[in-house]
């Protein structure tokens, strides 16, 4: 399991515990949802589902009325606590056996979940996200179909909506779900780095039909926050620093993802909104860590080209993000409880009125054992309860709470008279027109024979490589690359022997080598934090220091030495520039693709999607909010060569 699935999981703990059962314990599914059975209607040679059993095709069943017809209907039937449930979005175990009453195989943190039957019918859940699933992507297919029958039990058998983070992605970030039998493709820097927008948009098709294949939904993605702070720890999900380039790729992004009709397509989320790169120092703000977004270059509008190209393709939903846009509105509090952000600009001034979802766990305080509790991404808003949390951030004009599972708080405040049920149904509405939109009304099932068709077909996998292949960025070339196939003896760190065997001889020290090959990651440096996954966080300085420099310095005067450097966030690296014989940089690449690239069977054909800076100073010296401005830096921006 990765470190963002723990948090996550970790999160849903915090919020659920009244709902857990022990390890791989068998849940004994409700009373409601085991003794209903499925019913069909027909209506002029028509058959149709009748999803709530009362033997009549109800308007919201009926897939002739329009979208707004099915929607007013089925909102006239719904009760409060099935709205408020519809209000979460949370993670789910996925078992083994792809049995949703069962934890089979889920071990560690996941086993203390619980199984989504229990949310779906204690808290009337109908939204998902989901991390780690099972190896055979098929199960999860399995799985999928089996809490859809399940849904259709329920009093009026309203479909799961499932999404998921990146899943297609060969990086090595914290932020990022598993690409197991998935189509592998480089991080988005590197289709930056390539400004191809065919082959974004290709990219996103295939995303398409691997997510529709196993039933995965909505898309917690695409994320095109700038990276004009090169500390930020999420650099990696971004395309660039650049913002009419990350609006020029959006588009094909979503397009691609979305298709021509969400019915075939998979619903995007877009964030996070209005762009969460320039946070001050770096410090992300899932951690109290952090310090706000501030804007010393007075650019805050310059974050929203991205958006506006987001907009301009029906991005389907929102997510803003967790930090402060420190003294750009009336109230230095987060994105999501910020009126200003969510209803005067993004649903006035855009006149955006598709969901807007919260990033997660901004209500619940996570403890975490003695003395250390993870806080809830309440900023600027941490003395309120947790239901005056609530309250505020629907009153901003939130739609849907991630992370996060407490829909009794919505009903509390119902109750209570702080919160009307129509403002809760200006929501309902909004995530009602997704589902119906995605066609979950009428068919949410997947064909579990096609899953290893799709998830299998070559091209895909071909074009996957080729992205990790040709996002490859050649910053220095001292008369060295493309390398002669089968001629030299190397001496390799951070690459696998049995890969470069098929190149050249692979030796055990460096002075028997002709050349070294090393492949090393943008350093980065643990956060001053008690809370675990906030050490995780690839935070701090971008420079090798102390005796990994010394080590690494030492190697490149010994021998000849072609460096290929990861480049999650931008890197400091001066003297290996200066001292290698080669630099080539890539975005998320397999070993076999780097030696695909140093032995001259593929090009590189990449430019730098952000410039990398000469030193820290110049990094600490820049504007967090102003792209390619760092002093004399070591490649600007666009930067690459090429053989």
């Amino acid at each position: 399991m990765n470190k963002l699935c723990f948090f996550f999981l970790l999160i849903f703990l915090a919020s659920s515990c009244e709902n857990t059962t022990t390890e791989n314990e068998k849940m004994t599914l409700p009373s409601d949802l085991t003794q209903k059975s499925k019913v069909f209607l027909e209506k002029d040679g028509q058959t149709f589902r009748d999803l709530n059993e009362n033997g009549k095709l109800d308007v919201y069943e009926d897939t002739d009325q329009s979208i707004d017809a099915r929607i007013d209907d089925l909102l006239s039937q719904m009760n409060l606590e099935e709205k408020a449930g519809m209000m979460f979005i949370n993670g789910a175990p996925v078992s083994e056996n792809g049995e949703p009453a069962e934890k089979k195989g889920i071990n560690g943190p996941s086993a203390m979940l619980p199984p989504v039957v229990e949310n779906m019918d204690k808290l009337k859940m109908t939204h998902f996200n989901i991390w780690d699933i099972p190896a055979d992507p098929a199960v999860f297919a399995k799985w999928h179909n089996k809490v859809q029958q399940l849904a259709e039990k329920t009093r009026l058998g309203i479909p799961i909506t499932i999404a998921s983070d990146p899943r297609h992605h060969l990086g090595q970030n914290v932020i990022g779900m598993a690409a197991t039998g998935f189509s592998q493709f480089c991080e988005m820097p590197g289709f930056a780095a390539m400004d191809d927008e065919k082959l974004v948009r290709d990219f996103a098709d295939i995303v398409r039909q691997e997510y529709l294949a196993i039933g995965i939904r909505e898309a917690l993605h695409p994320q095109i926050d700038l990276a004009t702070e090169p500390r930020w720890p999420r650099i990696s999900g971004n395309f660039s620093e650049d913002a009419e380039l990350t609006a020029r790729l959006v588009k094909p992004y979503i397009e691609g993802l979305q298709g021509e009709n969400l019915s075939n397509g998979v619903a995007c989320m877009t964030k996070h909104f209005p762009g969460g790169g320039p946070q001050k120092e770096g410090l992300d703000p899932h951690f109290s860590i952090q310090k706000g977004q501030i804007y010393p270059g007075d650019n805050f509008d310059y974050h929203l080209i991205p958006f506006e190209a987001a907009f301009e393709a029906n991005t389907s939903a929102i997510m803003p993000y967790y930090g402060i846009p420190t003294d750009q509105t009336d109230e230095n509090v987060a994105m999501a409880y910020n009126k200003t952000i969510i209803t005067s600009l993004l649903r006035e001034k855009y006149k955006y009125d598709g969901v807007v979802c919260t990033d997660w766990g901004l209500i619940t305080d996570l403890p975490m054992g003695p003395d250390v509790v993870w806080k809830a991404r309440a900023w600027g808003v941490e003395d309120l309860s947790e239901k005056e949390r609530a309250l505020k951030i629907v009153n901003a004009g939130c739609d849907q709470f991630g992370g996060e599972t407490r829909p009794e708080l919505i009903i509390q405040l119902v109750k209570e008279g702080k919160l009307t049920e129509e403002r809760i149904d200006v929501s309902i509405k909004r995530l009602l027109r997704q589902k119906f939109q995605l066609g979950l009304f009428d068919n949410p099932f997947v064909d579990e024979s096609k899953v290893a068709e799709i998830l299998s077909n070559k091209e895909s996998k071909t074009l996957g490589e080729r992205t990790q292949k040709e996002s490859m960025t050649l910053l220095k070339n001292d008369k060295t690359l493309p390398l002669s196939k089968n001629k030299w003896k190397v001496y390799i760190e951070n690459i696998d022997s049995a890969i470069v065997a098929n190149y050249a001889t692979v030796v055990a020290k460096p002075e028997a080598a002709d050349f070294a090959i090393i492949r090393i990651n943008t350093p980065w440096y643990p956060a001053d934090s008690k809370v675990p996954f906030a050490k995780g966080f690839h935070h701090g300085d971008l420079d090798f220091k102390g005796a990994e420099k010394t080590r690494i310095l030492k190697l490149l005067k010994t021998v000849p030495t072609i460096v290929d450097l990861y480049l999650d966030r931008p890197a400091v690296v001066p003297e290996i520039a200066q001292a290698a014989k080669a630099l080539i940089a890539d975005y998320g690449a397999s070993d076999q693709s780097v030696c695909e690239v140093l032995f001259g069977n593929a090009s590189p054909k990449g430019k730098l999607p952000f410039e990398l800076p000469s030193s820290m100073e110049a990094v600490k010296n820049q504007k967090t909010d102003v792209p390619y401005d760092s002093e004399n830096p070591l490649y600007k921006f666009g930067f690459g060569l090429s053989y």
